[in-house]
């Protein structure tokens, strides 16, 4: 049966009206995770093999898991929260550009080229009826135009855009090393399953035991391949829906080198690289972390990359 285009667009918002209802569900789920992964580590088997520890090595062993353990879980809920309540960025009420980007010099925008025809010069945004900064998405689950927008997650229930992208990143680091603890840990007691060997613990303990690290390893696995594509986005100075978008574009003109994209997401200081923060002289001195700002490559002419 044939669909016009209209109904198709409002299928499509209905389901994105949809995303927005998994709000606290999928906080709630991600806390259940966490909840059952603590459950089964520290609760079932490395608190208890602490206490029970007979020899100075097998009580190094799991006196070092749990302290790990729990280093990496306050930086991975950290940097969570740190995704789901930082904005990831919003246009400025009446914002509006006074550089021409196409000339490459300042000059006063005339009314032909605030309306949407088209132009490659000036982009708007006909749902938010506002004109769109440089590396604007609009996001139609969140309703609005999002900063240098990288995606919408439903993991963190908000838009990854210039303001938290950081944080998510973040967040990816930490879960994939918390996750690839927990397997490692739990790798023998999983391996126990299917021997011979009698395994103590109540069928409960065994059975979240068997859960938590076949969940870890998908994670791990998952979050890995996720991780490995966001190095290469940052790398190139990249979002998501700019990799898709300049597919047929030999050039780009945001790239200006790994060091310097590197510091338009994570700062120049090294002190807060792996924490969900920034200093105030990085804030300061470098515009694209504000997200309205962004050099190109032709304002570095001359000085390598």
């Amino acid at each position: 049966m044939h669909r016009s285009g209209t109904a198709m667009a409002w299928n499509v918002f209905k389901f994105c009206t949809a995303l927005r209802g998994l709000g606290s569900v999928m906080i709630l789920l991600v806390l259940g995770i966490v909840g059952v992964t603590y459950y089964a580590l520290v609760l079932c088997n490395y608190g208890p093999a602490l206490l029970a520890a007979t020899g100075a090595l097998d009580a190094l062993v799991a006196l070092a898991v749990l302290l790990i353990f729990h280093f990496l879980l306050v930086m991975l809920l950290w940097s969570y929260f740190s995704v789901v309540f930082t904005d990831p960025g919003g246009v400025p009420p009446n914002w509006r550009p006074d550089v021409d980007e196409e000339r490459g010099e300042t000059a006063p925008l005339s009314t032909t080229e605030l309306s949407d025809t088209g132009s490659p010069r000036i982009r708007y945004c006909r749902k938010c009826n506002q004109l769109k900064p440089p590396r604007c998405h609009h996001c139609s689950v969140c309703g609005r135009c999002v900063l240098k927008m990288d995606h919408h997650c439903v993991w963190v229930v908000n838009c990854v855009g210039a303001l938290n992208y950081k944080f998510f990143l973040l967040f990816l680091f930490y879960t994939f090393l918390e996750t690839a603890l927990v397997t490692l840990s739990l790798l023998p007691h999983f391996i126990a399953f299917f021997s011979d060997v009698e395994i103590p613990g109540t069928p409960g303990a065994l059975a979240t035991t068997f859960l938590t690290f076949v969940l870890n390893l998908a994670f791990t696995l998952s979050v890995l391949g996720f991780m490995i594509m966001h190095v290469s986005l940052v790398s190139g100075n990249t979002t998501t829906i700019e990799a898709y978008e300049k597919k047929t574009t030999p050039f780009w003109k945001y790239d200006l080198g790994r060091k310097r994209n590197f510091a338009q997401v994570f700062g120049n200081n090294k002190w807060y690289w792996f924490i969900p923060s920034y200093s105030e002289e990085d804030l300061r001195i470098i515009p694209a972390l504000q997200g309205l700002d962004y050099p190109v490559r032709s304002d570095f002419d001359g000085q390598g990359f």
